[in-house]
């Protein structure tokens, strides 16, 4: 008997060995099943949040570039801009001072829209009209009217964009034929392209670069160290000559999109950041199998549901993370464009929207005296206020920078202008008793622009450059005001 017992001891010890082994290579294979699942989860909707993040700076890149040339075509509103020549010796004296003062006149009146370095008229004698900076005049010395002449490489449009004149990238320029003996040239810091390249996070260590043609880098979010050096080996490998591409392996996960005259927007991550939360959620399931080992078949179900938890935190988080602005809590420009696009294609031809841009007046003074964490805290202000101002099935984003839009359909039988205006009017008065923080430190305004779709112009693209127009009008009317878009002016 005692040997009996002893062989049946040996049986159930053997059997529960056996067994136990059994259910651990089951949970094991479960769970490589479920890490490797997680992986390729992360991996692709990483890939798709860098991605749409890589599109929304080349969009804010885009924007900022027409805007700039945008204000240097208005200096062409005045005739003397491009009937005057400083070149030519038969002008009378008194005329030519005459005529210059009032080309000074409107590139000054142009000038105070933006932070410009430079903005003037270069004339084939040397001779400048305008802001010309000391820096410049310095840079490119007697040869200034000839090599900035040779930065226009649009033939169609007369104009270009260049940057690392002799090796300088402390500015970039923009220079746009005004005659056969003149020039206009614009110029702005590396270092405002900070607030282009402005974004909430979403991945740490994500690196965005601003390349031209040659690979030199005109911007980088690391710091003005890596400005005119070329992209790094390992980041100048992976994307090769691609214009607009993701590229993602053991080591690095890679975008690019194209923007301006061939310039290039790259935002890289190391892949072992991405993995970071997959790492956490492994050690998870390891312990978790453990336990589910000497529990057998009761804690397997416990055990895929605490996988599949962390797992769908993890989708639903970058899934929040890949259409949300995470400063301001509004939608980011790709969603809002998206959700504003997909609203028009499905809307009636009775039915009518309006789109409202909000601008901060004055931000880069906040960024300037205060800081980038007051500005950030002006930002994530203003979404608060927009949130409380503006409800569901109304659209609120943000567009880059200090930038708003508010997308909202015009209730049936309300005047359009006036439904407009009133949404301007409050947004404006709001932002007149608001403030980022209690003790009114950062008090601000905003400039408003509001357009309406009509009848033949139902998209948003149209909606959004009527706004723009309607905003640049408040700009110029003195700021802390709104104007509405009229499409028969």
């Amino acid at each position: 008997m005692k040997a009996d017992d002893n062989t049946g001891k040996s049986f159930r010890i053997t059997m529960t060995v056996v067994y136990t082994a059994l259910i651990i290579c089951m949970i094991a294979f479960v769970s490589l099943l479920v890490m490797k699942k997680t992986d390729d989860v992360l991996k692709t909707k990483v890939s798709s949040m860098t991605s749409a993040l890589n599109v929304q700076m080349k969009m804010n890149m885009d924007s900022y570039l027409d805007r700039l040339e945008s204000v240097g075509t208005l200096v062409f509103a005045v005739d003397e801009v491009y009937t005057y020549s400083a070149s030519d010796e038969t002008a009378e004296s008194y005329e030519a001072i005459s005529t210059e003062n009032v080309i000074s006149d409107e590139l000054f009146d142009l000038c105070i829209m933006e932070n410009f370095v430079d903005f003037g008229i270069v004339y084939s004698n040397g001779h400048t009209v305008g802001k010309i900076s000391n820096g410049t005049s310095g840079l490119f010395g007697d040869r200034l009217y000839e090599d900035l002449s040779a930065m226009i490489n649009r033939k169609k449009t007369s104009d270009g964009w260049a940057a690392g004149y002799s090796g300088d990238f402390k500015r970039i320029y923009y220079v746009k034929r005004v005659n056969e003996n003149a020039v206009l040239v614009t110029s702005v810091y590396t270092t405002e392209l900070e607030k282009v390249f402005d974004h909430p996070g979403g991945i740490d260590d994500i690196t965005v670069r601003l390349a031209d043609a040659n690979g030199s880098i005109i911007y980088s979010s690391l710091g003005s160290d890596e400005t005119g050096s070329a992209l790094p080996d390992e980041i100048n490998s992976r994307i090769g000559s691609s214009h607009s591409a993701a590229i993602m392996d053991d080591s690095y996960l890679v975008t690019v999109n194209r923007c301006g005259d061939d310039w290039k927007v790259i935002c890289s991550v190391p892949t072992k950041i991405i993995l970071k939360e997959k790492n956490d959620v492994k050690i998870f399931i390891i312990i978790v199998a453990a336990v589910a080992s000497l529990a057998a078949f009761v804690l397997i179900a416990l055990l895929s549901a605490k996988i599949s938890d962390p797992v769908n935190r993890i989708v639903n988080s970058l899934s929040k993370k890949a259409s949300t602005d995470q400063l301001t809590q509004l939608l980011n420009k790709k969603s809002f464009e998206e959700r504003a696009a997909e609203r028009l294609d499905k809307a009636d031809t009775n039915e009518h929207f309006c789109a409202v841009l909000i601008d901060i007046d004055d931000f880069k003074g906040v960024n300037d005296g205060y800081g980038h964490a007051a500005g950030d805290k002006v930002l994530s202000n203003v979404g608060e206020v927009l949130r409380g101002l503006f409800k569901a099935p109304m659209l609120l984003g943000r567009l880059g920078g200090d930038e708003f839009c508010l997308f909202a359909q015009i209730p049936e039988g309300a005047d359009s202008r006036q439904f407009m205006s009133e949404c301007c009017t409050q947004i404006c008065e709001a932002f007149r008793t608001n403030h980022a923080d209690n003790d009114e430190k950062y008090k601000i305004s905003v400039s408003v622009g509001a357009a309406c779709t009509t009848d033949c112009h139902r998209v948003f693209q149209s909606l959004y450059t009527g706004a723009d127009k309607a905003l640049y009008t408040a700009k110029r009317s003195g700021k802390d005001t709104f104007s509405i878009f009229d499409p028969n002016e």
